[in-house]
């Protein structure tokens, strides 16, 4: 493991620090920030962003809480070996985030998932969940409720590529463009929220996206997330059964994970908390200090003092 020498200051003063652990003879980035005799919450990001995404609530909750948002293999400052060496699965995303945790020594923890974290972050609830102390979902599905006219062309790429095609990928390869990198921040949003996101947000996952070989390890997850439906019984199983404190906070301007998919996790849990915000799909970017509230309210009720 390593750590920059020089780590900004959070605003409630837990520095943030940059690390990076060697798992599975991967490279993973994450960010770290607080006391980590507190309570842990681990973020998991989604598509096409990386744990920037959480920078301003990092700060927001590393006074209270132990939080680490780690890079998903592929994205960020992870490591991104091209596809032809390395066969990208939301499978395989699941395996290297559990080794980094159990590395860091992490025995229990609550889970921030957004979009392509959401996945993750469940298969491992549903798979460990004496470990998981509690659960947020921002724009994360784990019902087919929510799904949007915008998986239609990734739907039928999956099809195809399951089927053993070689279907032809102009319209999934159109969601790795600039123009749709930064319609991914600003749709849905009002009018007088968009100055509240910053250009850098696009422009970074745009800058990402753009690497030699980078497309190539994104089509790969484009044609396996239809496989992430397959996992949904056992991750709904696991509300019924385990219970889990749950808050679902969403944009209802999200014309990704619509939001149904929030009102759906009421089917399991009945005492979910549901927020719908008037936000997209990157509702951090510009809804920070409401949804700093209500994830500091709920984990303040899901967790009190445990460690």
């Amino acid at each position: 493991m390593s750590t920059t020498a020089l780590a900004p200051r959070s605003a409630t003063g837990g520095a943030v620090r940059y690390r990076t652990a060697v798992v599975g003879g991967h490279t993973l980035a994450y960010r770290e920030a607080g006391d980590p005799a507190r309570p842990t919450l681990v973020l998991l990001h989604g598509f096409p962003t990386s744990s920037h995404m959480y920078r301003g609530l990092m700060a927001e909750l590393a006074g209270e809480y132990h939080v680490l948002a780690p890079d998903h293999l592929g994205f960020g400052a992870s490591d991104a070996p091209p596809a032809d060496q390395v066969r990208y699965t939301f499978e395989l995303l699941t395996e290297l985030t559990l080794g980094l945790l159990d590395q860091l020594g992490l025995g229990r923890f609550a889970l921030y998932v957004q979009d392509y974290g959401a996945p993750i972050g469940l298969r491992i609830a549903a798979r460990q969940p004496e470990r998981v102390t509690a659960i947020i979902s921002q724009s994360g599905n784990a019902y087919e409720e929510g799904f949007t006219s915008f998986w239609e062309p990734l739907v039928t790429y999956a099809t195809a590529r399951a089927a053993g095609e070689r279907p032809d990928d102009t319209a999934v390869r159109a969601l790795l463009t600039l123009e749709a990198t930064r319609w991914q921040y600003t749709h849905g949003v009002p009018a007088d929220r968009l100055e509240r996101i910053s250009p850098d947000t696009w422009t970074l996952d745009q800058a990402r996206l753009d690497r030699p070989g980078n497309a190539e390890l994104q089509l790969d997850l484009f044609a396996d997330y239809l496989f992430n439906l397959d996992e949904y019984p056992a991750f709904q199983a696991m509300f019924r059964e385990h219970r889990p404190p749950l808050l679902a906070v969403w944009g209802r301007g999200d014309e990704i994970f619509g939001p149904e998919g929030a009102r759906a996790f009421a089917r399991d849990l009945p005492d979910a908390r549901i927020h719908l915000l008037d936000a997209g799909h990157f509702a951090l970017e510009t809804h920070l200090p409401e949804i700093s509230r209500l994830v500091r309210e709920f984990l303040r009720d899901a967790l009190g003092d445990q460690p």
